[in-house]
């Protein structure tokens, strides 16, 4: 017996189908039913890669009792946040208001009147345990308090709604003095030198940010080329990295990059696949950083792709030892026992891999080994023919054989495929345009770095299937299940998407003269996405862009304006950088104008909060340091290779003899360079001329 959630196209929603458990998806039918029945609503957020999400579906949500009880006194509404991050981002603040910390699944209890909440949690097991009350507890208590205690439940939805309503009303802030931009890009850097115990994320808002820091002089803190390197060798080296499959995953358990929750995001792989780019660029040519990028993108091909083009969504953390198992085993797909190595390798294989990475008869994840490398530098041809036949036991086949490999769609069809190797995790298939973008931007950073075709074509393919294929009556949508659009373009959609359109449209400089006359005009559709995303989503009465468009947002209790980095770069961040990327390429000073008025609109948060914000430091250094090189392709090319996060290129066919190129900061251009040692040196001066 299903509920309605069979019909829908998310995985998690439809993984959540054959609960008994009466769900329903965020609709106005749905909320008018809470109302008319005076029912609070129960909203479950999550996603399909999500390990507490799971364990809860086949935990409290498969509980008869608790079923019976919850569709007889709530009105249950299932929300995947990747469809809908702005209801996710809404009511996981209120989360965190309401118990000073938020996370996955996000379960709480709204309102039907006014949807504002006034309890909620994350995880709640069945029974009582982890010092949480059992979940039947909690419904029975919320529902007496939703009916007896009307006067209590009234303040504490005021409060709530007062605070919500004043997060997003923030005070512009004229004065973005001098300083400012030293001071937040020394806040990201900050943020690397922690040491807290605990898990360990790729944070690469924070650390593309600190990266910025290396090519200013001056006193600071924190050696921000040590701290932004050692990042990278974090992710490059360490467990979060499959030295085998390729591909990072989302981070490690523990402070020491060792042990990794399992699933794999587009997300992370896109940002870390940049970042690691232009660590390269900037001089930090470290083998693994090459190796990493390399075999991600092969990862990428082999089981991200979709035959149309785009790029799948994440794979889950779990998968299935055995196709007898009842429930998946978080990480099984990725670890190895000393036993399976002793199998497979040769004595010599074993000792040397044992030499280079973490291997020992104990394992260092429940008797299991994960993969994490002791040292940098390039692996030795002993070594990587060792990790060749892992990839062979893993896969059934050899890198160079398997070309592709086709997704697990659902556990039912992981358990029942006949699998050559092991049973792969399940694989979220859906395109989201966000993801796809931070995906295209690092495959184009990495082209310009490496000069690898391949990376170019890739990210080409999709970003000309989300042209072709995200707009339905003139609208750009977020979600593709297979050729079914869904979901208006959200802030992120928008600004990312523009962002990878603009740096496709820069990599091809280059190699523009011989490329086909049927290439897409990357720039021309740039600007076309950004004069909707102004129309739509542009906030006339404060400044930047809103999460949603006004036509989406009626049923939203605020309408916010992102502007905090999470584990993305915030939307307003990265819109602004592309304004002042496109005021250069396009001499049209309105977006200059519009760059500056949206970065007065966040100025208090980024005077108060620098930490919550690396983004918009990000774009405040476009702002102050912004650079137009004008130059032919072949200089270009020469150039684009190197770490330069302000510089823009276009092609100037028409130089006077004897002169290479021209530097222009905003408004005014240097005397023409004759050399390109001359025009090297302008442009780093360009580069740091306001911190």
């Amino acid at each position: 017996m299903t509920n309605r959630l069979a019909q829908a196209q998310s995985l998690y929603l439809r993984k959540h189908a054959e609960n008994p458990i009466e769900w329903w998806t965020w609709c106005d039918e749905a909320l008018e039913t809470a109302r008319r029945n005076d029912k609070p609503i129960f909203l479950s957020v999550g996603y399909s890669s999500c390990h507490w999400c799971t364990v809860m579906e086949g935990e409290a949500f498969s509980d008869p009792t608790i079923a019976e009880y919850m569709n007889a006194n709530f009105l249950p509404i299932k929300v995947d946040r990747e469809e809908r991050p702005d209801l996710d981002s809404i009511y996981m603040q209120a989360l965190q208001m309401m118990v000073g910390q938020g996370g996955w699944p996000l379960n709480i209890f709204l309102a039907p009147d006014d949807l504002v909440p006034f309890y909620g949690g994350t995880y709640f097991p069945v029974d009582p345990r982890y010092g949480r009350p059992g979940f039947l507890q909690v419904l029975q208590a919320i529902r007496h308090y939703y009916d007896s205690e009307k006067g209590k439940l009234d303040g504490i939805k005021a409060e709530i709604l007062n605070n919500l309503q004043n997060s997003v009303a923030l005070q512009p802030a004229s004065d973005l003095g001098a300083g400012l931009l030293k001071e937040g890009l020394e806040s990201s850097a900050g943020v690397l030198s922690s040491k807290a115990p605990g898990p360990s994320f790729p944070m690469i808002p924070y650390s593309e940010a600190a990266l910025r820091m290396v090519r200013f002089n001056g006193e600071s803190r924190y050696d921000a080329r040590e701290l932004t390197t050692q990042r990278g060798l974090d992710l490059a080296l360490g467990g979060i990295f499959d030295h085998v499959g390729g591909g990072f995953h989302r981070y490690t358990v523990d402070p020491t990059w060792t042990v990794p929750h399992f699933e794999k995001m587009l997300y992370d792989n896109g940002q870390i696949v940049e970042y690691l780019a232009n660590l390269w660029g900037m001089g930090v040519e470290e083998p693994a950083f090459e190796r990493s990028i390399s075999l991600t993108v092969q990862w990428l091909k082999r089981e991200m792709t979709a035959p149309q083009g785009y790029f799948y969504a994440a794979q889950d953390a779990d998968s299935f030892t055995t196709s007898d198992e009842a429930e998946p085993e978080e990480g099984a797909f990725y670890v190895w026992s000393f036993d399976e190595l002793q199998t497979a390798l040769s004595v010599e294989e074993l000792t040397e891999l044992s030499g280079q990475f973490t291997v020992t008869e104990k394992g260092n994840f429940e008797r299991l080994n994960v993969l994490q490398r002791r040292h940098s530098g390039k692996l030795s041809d002993c070594v990587e023919g060792a990790i060749a036949k892992l990839f062979l036991l893993r896969y059934g086949a050899s890198a160079d054989e398997l070309t592709t490999f086709p997704p697990a769609r659902n556990n039912q069809e992981a358990k029942t495929t006949a699998w050559s190797g092991r049973i792969p995790a399940v694989t979220d298939t859906k395109m989201i345009v966000a993801w796809n973008s931070l995906m295209i931007s690092g495959l184009a950073r990495s082209y310009a770095v490496f000069r690898e075709l391949e990376y170019l074509e890739l990210a080409s393919q999709a970003a000309d299937f989300i042209l072709q294929n995200q707009w339905i009556d003139g609208r750009f949508h977020r979600v593709n299940y297979e050729g079914n659009v869904e979901v208006l373009a959200q802030s992120e959609d928008y600004a990312l998407f523009i962002k990878a359109l603009l740096d496709l449209h820069q990599v091809t400089r280059s190699i523009r003269p011989a490329a086909p006359e049927n290439q897409t005009d990357w720039l021309e559709q740039a600007i076309r996405v950004q004069a909707e995303f102004d129309e739509f989503l542009w906030s006339i009465e404060m400044g930047g862009y809103y999460n949603t468009a006004k036509d989406a947002s009626r049923d939203l209790l605020v309408r916010e304006r992102s502007y905090v980095d999470n584990a993305t770069p915030a939307a307003n961040g990265v819109a602004i950088a592309n304004l002042v990327r496109f005021a250069l390429l396009t001499k049209d000073l309105d977006y200059f104008d519009k760059a500056e008025q949206t970065l007065q609109a966040f100025g208090s948060i980024m005077q108060e909060s620098p930490t919550a914000c690396p983004s918009l430091f990000v774009a405040l250094d476009w702002l102050r340091n912004c650079t137009l090189v004008r130059s032919s392709a072949d200089q270009i090319a020469l150039l684009e290779t190197q770490y330069l996060p302000t510089a823009v290129f276009a092609l100037e066919a028409n130089l006077p003899e004897g002169v290479v190129g021209l530097v222009c900061q905003a408004l005014s251009c240097k005397d023409p360079a004759r050399s390109l040692e001359h025009l090297r040196s302008q442009l780093k001066q360009s580069l740091v001329r306001q911190q």
